[in-house]
């Protein structure tokens, strides 16, 4: 991977990601990811070495434009499901956050090669992973060959939802809520499935008590950053959670997304 920007607008200290998986994953090095095993492919299935994936998606980050600022990695104990989020510094981002990409892979057949667009709050190391896929590719005999192809359609595609996610975050920052408001959401929330019952104190507590000054101004972002700060965790749910999320969110920051919703 080479860095090939001379200065982005990156903060000084880049934040861990709280990097978990349920079922068992647990955080790992990229060299363990490398010495990972690869089964062996069948007359119709071909899987995927998870070192190819992670190696094909940084290049067409690097040939886009973008700088990976940090990385981390998650493999189950029996090494045959990976995820990994890449933290991306982009010319002109906004400043308080740094936007990621989720890579996922399996060797069990339980999950399609994957990659996710998302971002993060600088100060509290919030995760938010917008719901369209840009990759969700299943290991059938030609994805050797594809791969490359479809990596680089995919961070195009992952480029329009940063843009997007930018605007997103600017009319989070500027739509005043008031506490009924929010209440209400909180469980229209629950009841859409975005959080779970025991989810709900923490977020009410976020807020009404922020764990960061940033988020004192009562606006949709204070509350996006509510629900995230609670969620944080499972990255699995992220993308499923996120989606079901911003679909609230959005019509009350008077919000149209370019890009639709799956």
């Amino acid at each position: 991977m080479i860095d090939i920007l001379e200065a982005a607008p990156v903060a000084p200290a880049i934040p861990r990601t709280n990097l978990m998986l349920h079922c068992g994953a647990f955080r790992a090095e990229r060299s363990e990811v490398q010495s990972t095993p690869t089964p062996d492919a069948t007359a119709t299935w071909q899987p995927l070495p998870h070192l190819r994936l992670l190696e094909a998606v940084e290049r067409s980050l690097d040939t886009a434009g973008h700088r990976v600022v940090q990385a981390e990695h998650a493999l189950t104990r029996d090494g045959l499901r990976y995820f990994g989020v890449l933290q991306v510094a982009r010319v002109n981002a906004t400043a308080d956050v740094t936007f990621v990409v989720g890579v996922r892979n399996s060797h069990d057949k339980s999950l399609p090669a994957g990659l996710v667009a998302g971002s993060q709050v600088f100060v509290c190391d919030n995760l938010a992973f917008n719901g369209q896929v840009s990759l969700h590719r299943k290991h059938t005999k030609l994805i050797l060959g594809e791969l490359d192809g479809l990596v680089a359609d995919a961070i195009h595609g992952v480029e329009s939802l940063w843009a997007q996610e930018e605007r997103r975050i600017a009319a989070y920052k500027t739509a005043v809520l008031r506490r009924p408001q929010a209440h209400d959401l909180i469980i229209r929330a629950l009841e859409a499935g975005v959080c779970s019952g025991g989810h709900v104190p923490q977020i009410v507590n976020e807020w009404h008590r922020p764990t960061h000054e940033e988020f004192a101004l009562r606006t949709v972002w204070s509350l996006h950053n509510a629900f995230t700060e609670a969620l944080k965790g499972n990255l699995g749910a992220l993308p499923t959670r996120t989606r079901r999320l911003q679909g609230l969110l959005d019509p009350v920051a008077d919000f149209a997304p370019a890009i639709g919703r799956n």
